[in-house]
Order: C-alpha cells, then sequence, then structure tokens
C-alpha cells in the first residue's frame, strides 16, 4: 500500500518550491542568504560524502537541521557502500533530519571514480541495494535525487524503477546524464516520461532559470514540485516571483532584501577563511547575479577582473553599480534603506 505524497500542494497551485543542493555555490552561506530573503518551502543540503572510511560521528557534525529555521533542511548522503550509507542516514536522523536524499546524480569524476555519485545510475541492482539500506535503517522519509543516466539514457527506465522499489517517498529528477555535465539543455521530456513511469511523485529540475521556465516545465512534464538550483543563484528571487504569479499578485523585489542577503552571505564565511578565498566566493556569488540582468551583464568582466584584497570593499565597489543599473527593484525601498543608513550613522557615530 503507498503512503500518502510526502509533497505538499499550495491551495492556490502553486507547486512545492525547493532550493537544490549545489556543490561549490550552495554552501551553508548561500542557503543562509537565500533564507534571509525567502520564498523556497524547502532546502536540500550540499552532499555529504560518505567514504569507505567513513567516521560516522563526524559526517553526523556535519549536518544542523535548524541551520534555516523555519525552514526545513533535508540531509543529502552520497556514498556507495549500503551499510555506512544506512549508518550515516541514522546519524542524521539523530541530528533531527526530516528528510533524507540519496545523491544518485553528482556527475564529479572525484566522486564517479569511487563509485558514488551518477556513478549508481550504472547498475539498477546496486542502486536498489544502496537505496533499500538507508531507507530501511530510518524511520523518516528517504528520498532520491538522481540524472537521467550515466553516459547515456539506456538504463532510465530501470533506473526510476529501482528507485521506486527502494520505498523512497519521491525522487527527484535532472534529465542530463553524468556525460552530459552542465552543457546541453535539461530534457524535460524525461521528467515527463517519469510521470507516466511511476506511481510516486517526481520533482522537476533543470534550467529553471525564470517564472516562465517553472510554468513551461509544470506545463510540459505534470511534475509534483520543482527544485531549483543555478536559476537561484542568478535570481535569488525567483522563488517570490513564482509564488506571486501563482497568488495572482505583482511581487516588487526590495533593496533592503537584496542588500541583507549579500551581508548575510558575507557574514556567514568561515572566519578562518583565506581573504582571498573570501573574494573569490564572493566574485562567484556576484558574476552569477550579474548575469541574470542585462543592464548589469556589461559589468560583470569587470566585477569579476577586479583586485579587491577584501570582499566587503569588492561589494563596496559592486552596489553602487548594482544601485544604478539594476531594474525592478523598489524605489521607496532603497530611500528606506538609505534613511535607515542615516539613523544608524545617528546613534552610532564614527
Amino acid at each position: 500500500m503507498l503512503r500518502a505524497p510526502l509533497i505538499p500542494k499550495h491551495p492556490n497551485g502553486c507547486p512545492y518550491l525547493q532550493l537544490a543542493p549545489m556543490e561549490g555555490v550552495g554552501d551553508r552561506c548561500f542557503r543562509k542568504a537565500m533564507a534571509s530573503i525567502g520564498g523556497f518551502d524547502e532546502a536540500v543540503r550540499d552532499f555529504i560524502r560518505v567514504p569507505k572510511n567513513a567516521h560516522i560521528p563526524s559526517l553526523a557534525a556535519e549536518y544542523q537541521a535548524d541551520e534555516l529555521a523555519p525552514i526545513p533542511l533535508a540531509a543529502q548522503l552520497m556514498g556507495s557502500d549500503p551499510e555506512l550509507m544506512a549508518m550515516a542516514a541514522q546519524a542524521m536522523e539523530s541530528q533531527g533530519a526530516l528528510r533524507i536524499d540519496v545523491n544518485c546524480g553528482c556527475p564529479s569524476n572525484t566522486v564517479t571514480g569511487r563509485g558514488a555519485g551518477s556513478s549508481l545510475l550504472k547498475d539498477p541492482n546496486f542502486l536498489l541495494e544502496v537505496g533499500l539500506a538507508v531507507v530501511q535503517a530510518v524511520s523518516i522519509p528517504v528520498t532520491i535525487k538522481m540524472r537521467s543516466g550515466f553516459e547515456d539514457t539506456s538504463l532510465f527506465k530501470e533506473n526510476l524503477l529501482a528507485a521506486q522499489e527502494t520505498g523512497v517517498r519521491y525522487i527527484t529528477l535532472h534529465p542530463r546524464t553524468k556525460a552530459d555535465g552542465y552543457g546541453p539543455p535539461a530534457r524535460w521530456d524525461l521528467i515527463a516520461e517519469a510521470k507516466s513511469i511511476l506511481r510516486i511523485p517526481v520533482v522537476g529540475n533543470g534550467d529553471i532559470l525564470t517564472v516562465e521556465n517553472a510554468l513551461e516545465m509544470l506545463r510540459l512534464t505534470r511534475c509534483d514540485a520543482l527544485m531549483i538550483g543555478r536559476g537561484s543563484v542568478i535570481n535569488p528571487f525567483i522563488f517570490h516571483q513564482i509564488k506571486a504569479h501563482f497568488s495572482k499578485k505583482t511581487y516588487q523585489p526590495q533593496w533592503a532584501d537584496l542588500i541583507r542577503y549579500f551581508n548575510v552571505y558575507l557574514e556567514e564565511m568561515p572566519p578562518d577563511m583565506h581573504m582571498k578565498s573570501k573574494v573569490c566566493k564572493l566574485k562567484q556569488l556576484l558574476g552569477f547575479f550579474f548575469k541574470g540582468n542585462a543592464q548589469l551583464l556589461n559589468f560583470r568582466n569587470d566585477v569579476l577582473r577586479s583586485q579587491y584584497l577584501d570582499p566587503n570593499d569588492l561589494m563596496d565597489y559592486a552596489l553602487p553599480i548594482l544601485k544604478e543599473h539594476l531594474r525592478g527593484l523598489s524605489s521607496s525601498s532603497q530611500e528606506a534603506h538609505n534613511q535607515r543608513d542615516q539613523e544608524d550613522d545617528e546613534e552610532n557615530p564614527k
């Protein structure tokens, strides 16, 4: 007997919206910055690697269930040893995880060379073994995030059915193969095919960069929810914009929210991180953000090639560019922000 779907539905028809795990981009800094803006219903932590010599207590310490409270944060595990994956899942459950996601999608050669990530898609029977071990080890829901195949999609149906057979509550599908990397367009037709094959829900992921993309994926695939990764780095307001569409309201991004987003990102950088690394991280974030606006795109290379040694100095350089050229942010919000700055200066004279 099938359990009730884990994915809730918004009354106005808006799909459940998830912030995707993204290696190298979607770390704690980014998640906290996005949570300061909000709009998404749930986030998935970037994967926690479970190596052959895994020290389970150390892995458990990498996950904090209340990191984004009140927004839930799922734990994602990546490994190829069924027993260790099961033990890691139990550790995440003891840390308060509400959901465990099994990574069957990472295309990194370092990962796949160790038999993890999208390597699990080479053998549906092994995918079944790993998935079953995790599902049977915990009482909380388990899900799987997968690609459409390793070298090709020849085992696509077999992998889907194996994943379903594990007892996971739903599958998130990024419809590119490992060989595709992030290059060719995501094949949304495969999400539609997965919906026709499976009895459990399917979350659509891949190439959702705009509200229009989100609506088109829903129309073409009939998927049960949306997971957005790169689109949220380019436009951190995308979740609010999607929800506004279904609410038949106009969403006006606020300058104060954008300022807070960048400030939180800077504040959450590890204090022991080298200053040069902090500057590089901020450049990465700004590089994505400047991609999302035709006006800002002209200044992207200037920002990326700048020689600032402190991330705060880089931010001081970028903010006037954002203020002058960003369209769609509330001017009244900018005035309110400036007023707050003035009040802060009066209360805390330098």
